[in-house]
């Protein structure tokens, strides 16, 4: 492990270590930034920055309001500085929409600020256990009027489409006027990328009743949003409510409260969100009915959470909670640090995952802008499998979104001459939205990475109804590609080789003969043909009308067959490892750990042709591949290439770790092991890489769980069959976690010496640990030996 990475873990955690939240104790504005990124919320619909709910008055650069529906984008042209055939011309940027949390107090004319007069007793803290953000705090005016704020946020988990925050306020030393205003802003604007910052038009705002709502389009796409609120305000009795104004603006929407108020007595503004867009309505019509359809929408839904009430509404959020940490909750025994650390990842993958089969999830999730909300191979290889054992409905929904953009994804293949489909690598609307193709579509391998996750999809659930109706449909398209984008080259005795792509190390991009991208595709290729033999035989009606649909013919089947038996892998006998690609051993090595800190990460500091001249690697790149196909190599043979491609590596990505991790596990390195967990599991809420600030680390959050789950507990899936190898770091005392499986879940309690397994429910199962294959029934309990 690089010394410039350990140094970073191992300094003081920027927040108390708590069980189960994120707790800010002062404010400071030069933490706000990183801490809006912290303390966002969402439901995978929809999502928020932790941005204050009272005008920030500290610098601009400190930070980055925003607002995100999944899937909501607009669109530019792509500008090539040189221009080349079939290279994608128009891109995706995630838009920041009106903010409808703006809530501003004044007493006396003074408005409450943060920055102005005393503040004390503060905390904002994330609880991740009910999925609030929750605010309390004491205000002196530069007056001296002292008043206390308890402010509750939370987007609901259990109705998407929905939020809400509870704004309590009690006078300490007064009694008067204190004037209440909230806003709709619709003056909203994209902060990074987009070179039309303000790509969301208002196209209608007003008032229904006590209803303030504003409809937005995007110029380019023409999606429409549209946003709803109701204030509810307690007491409301005529002797607290002087007045009450509402104000329509081109910016947006306000109400006005001045408000008679006594010392000691507490006052609450409840603040209901509906939010819907038209990619929800579904409707070919146009858009000045849109546009009712869409207001009315917003309305009915919002009436009907406001006679929910508050408490309904939290109770069913925090419901939805307790089921889910039911399941996913990881408990580590001995480093509270750590614990903190697994829920916070876990409860931001659940806020950043779309689940309705059209949405996917961005590699900042709904935290920030950064990436432009783009979907990548993050999702298949380290985001579904984190929810696919506990939470499988919503890894099927993953792969849904696949299928649903498959005949997108056909097109993609046509742009660079191949037969098939070929995934794009940076999406929204399921359309190569990268401009840069030595980054982008040269990795090939996302094909045969998501026919892995359906691989593991399948052998975890046993849904036939999946595989047969939309897992073969992707399989075929994607073995169509790798048969056209390889050849059999004379010089390698003939073997099937694939050229002029890049795996998962970005550091070498167009080379020939990556070993991840050989053996990946050569599994996709047997997944396919065994799948396609699979629907024959258990659903002949699917497997027909999949071959009317595709034209799949059997002499295809046979190509593939012969391709994968052909496929040319790399291996050196005489160092024992597998070569990354053709030319990785005959490049210039590098003491990586000779490189200054500072130039750390090369990607900002180094010219490409620089980076990719030496024997340096940006992320497990063979390393991953000991782990996805890990029963094709021998211990030896995984020991031979961590040594050899361990000190090569940078970790200039945040996926890189976690797979190092799990692999120094598995070959007995248990410090690199613990290291590199250390350097995953609090990537961000440490802010390691100074960067948090533009978003979080989705794939890095689920590679914690990847690096615990596969890594000390040593969870394998090979052909539907579980294999545990389980061990301890020294510093833990044990760790219990869950897993679904095959319809039945399983409980796992890790200590030093011994495991315990337990069938929750489902029927008997027999898994393996440490090699030893064992019966595991209904209701008992066994336990074996680590040793």
């Amino acid at each position: 492990m690089r010394a410039y990475h350990r140094n970073k873990y191992q300094e003081k955690p920027l927040y108390p270590c708590e069980p189960w939240n994120i707790t800010e104790d002062s404010f400071s504005v030069e933490t706000n930034h990183h801490n809006e990124a912290i303390f966002s919320l969402g439901n995978g619909y929809m999502g928020m920055r932790g941005t204050l709910e009272e005008d920030y008055s500290g610098p601009d650069y400190t930070s980055t309001p925003g607002m995100y529906i999944n899937g909501v984008y607009g669109s530019e042209e792509i500008i090539y500085p040189e221009e080349a055939p079939d290279l994608p011309r128009q891109s995706q940027t995630m838009l920041n929409l009106a903010k409808w949390s703006s809530i501003n107090l004044y007493i006396n004319g003074e408005k409450y600020d943060l920055l102005q007069g005393e503040v004390s007793d503060y905390s904002r803290s994330l609880d991740m256990k009910k999925g609030v953000l929750l605010r309390e705090l004491t205000w002196t005016s530069p007056g001296g009027k002292k008043i206390s704020f308890n402010i509750l946020r939370f987007l609901s988990q259990d109705k998407p489409h929905l939020g809400m925050i509870i704004y309590k306020f009690k006078p300490l030393n007064f009694s008067g006027h204190v004037l209440l205003k909230t806003r709709i802003m619709g003056d909203s604007t994209n902060y990074h990328h987009l070179r039309n910052k303000r790509e969301l038009v208002v196209k209608d705002r007003g008032f229904q009743g006590e209803i303030e709502y504003i409809i937005q389009k995007a110029t380019s796409t023409f999606i429409a949003t549209g946003m709803a609120c109701r204030n509810v305000l307690i007491p409301s009795n005529e002797g607290v409510i002087i007045s009450k104004k509402q104000l329509s603006s081109e910016k947006g929407l306000s109400v006005e409260y001045e408000l008679n108020v006594e010392k000691g007595k507490e006052y609450s503004l409840q603040r209901y969100l509906c939010v819907y867009t038209s990619l929800d309505l579904g409707l070919n019509i146009g858009f000045s009915e849109l546009e009712n359809k869409l207001k009315n929408k917003l309305i009915n839904n919002l009436n009907i959470a406001v006679e929910m009430g508050d408490k309904n509404l939290l109770k069913k959020h925090t419901d939805y909670m307790a089921e889910y940490w039911s399941d996913v909750d990881v408990k580590i025994y001995g480093d509270l640090a750590l614990q903190q650390a697994f829920r916070f990842n876990a409860f931001h993958l659940l806020q950043s995952t779309g689940r309705d089969g059209r949405t996917n999830i961005a590699a900042k999730g709904l935290t920030g802008e950064y990436y432009e909300g783009h979907y990548f191979w993050d999702t298949e290889t380290y985001i579904m499998p984190f929810f696919l054992y506990s939470r499988a409905e919503i890894a099927k929904s993953l792969l849904m979104y696949r299928y649903h953009n498959l005949d997108k994804a056909r097109k993609n293949a046509r742009r660079v001459r191949l037969d098939g489909a070929l995934f794009p690598w940076r999406t929204i609307n399921g359309e190569e939205a990268s401009g840069f193709f030595m980054g982008s579509t040269v990795q090939y391998h996302i094909n045969a990475d998501i026919a892995y996750a359906i691989y593991q999809y399948y052998n975890t659930t046993k849904d036939k109804d999946f595989l047969h109706n939309y897992g073969a449909e992707i399989l075929v398209e994607t073995a169509r590609m790798w048969v056209d984008h390889g050849g059999y080259i004379p010089l390698r005795d003939g073997k099937f080789c694939i050229n002029e792509v890049c795996g998962p190390d970005e550091y070498k991009p167009g080379v020939n003969n990556n070993c991840y991208t050989n053996y990946m595709a050569r599994f996709n290729l047997q997944w396919a043909i065994e799948v396609i033999k699979k629907t024959a035989e258990e659903n002949p009606k699917a497997y027909h009308d999949l071959k009317e649909r595709i034209k799949l013919e059997e002499e295809e089947i046979d190509a593939w067959q012969k391709a994968a038996d052909n496929m040319f892998l790399p291996f050196n006998k005489e160092l024992g490892i597998h070569p990354q690609d053709d030319s990785f051993l005959y490049k210039e090595a590098i003491d990586v750990d000779a490189i200054p800190s500072e130039e750390i990460s090369l990607v900002k500091h180094w010219h490409p042709l620089v980076i990719w001249k030496y024997q340096v690697i940006k992320q497990a790149d063979v390393i991953l591949l000991m782990l996805l196909l890990g029963n094709l190599f021998s211990l030896e043979e995984k020991k031979a290439n961590y040594d050899f491609y361990e000190p090569k590596t940078t970790h200039d990505s945040s996926l890189s770790p976690a797979i190092h991790s799990i692999i120094a596990n598995e070959i007995g390195c248990m410090d690199d092991a613990y290291n590199y967990f250390m350097m995953t599991a609090r990537l961000d809420l440490d802010d390691y890489n100074n960067n948090a600030y533009q978003g979080v680390h989705t794939a890095c959050m689920a590679g914690s769980w990847l690096a615990l789950i596969k890594g000390f507990a040593g969870m394998r899936n090979y052909d539907g069959k579980l294999y545990f190898n389980p061990c301890v770091p020294r510093k833990w005392k044990g760790f219990v976690f869950k897993i679904k499986f095959q319809d039945r879940q399983i409980k796992i309690s890790v200590k030093r010496d011994k495991t315990y397994y337990k069938l929750i429910t489902g029927e008997e199962i027999r898994i393996f640990h440490k090699g030893e294959r064992f019966l595991l029934s209904a209701g008992r309990g066994i336990e074996k030996s680590n040793f």
